[in-house]
């Protein structure tokens, strides 16, 4: 059974920084796509950033800039580091990993941003 646990998220204020770990356990096999999604309350979660096992990245263009999505060379341990974090980032968010066509899912990490 594949798990993957999140950690580093938390309170900060509006221009600072955190960075979000995800690391997977569980299978012998490494994840394929791996990524950040991210929840706000009422809506629907939506990608954040998304990281290949051959190193391509996607942003969705709101964060374009700001977060950096990153993979260990392991490629079971993604990245997500946040800068320049906006009130409008706060959210749950939440890593997912595609291993033999299967979906995992974190259980999130609250972001909070003060302004």
């Amino acid at each position: 059974q594949v798990q993957l646990v999140e950690s580093g998220g938390g309170l900060v204020q509006a221009g600072g920084s955190l960075r979000l770990s995800c690391v997977a356990s569980g299978s012998i096999f490494r994840p394929t796509t791996m990524g950040w999604y991210r929840q706000f309350p009422g809506k629907q979660r939506e990608l954040v950033a998304a990281i290949t096992s051959g190193g391509m990245t996607n942003y969705v263009d709101s964060v374009k800039g700001r977060f950096t999505i990153s993979r260990d060379n392991a490629k079971t341990t993604v990245y997500l580091q946040m800068n320049s974090l906006k009130p409008e980032d706060t959210a749950v968010y939440y890593c997912k990993a595609a291993l033999s066509a299967r979906n995992y899912w974190g259980t999130g990490t609250l972001v909070t941003v003060s302004s």
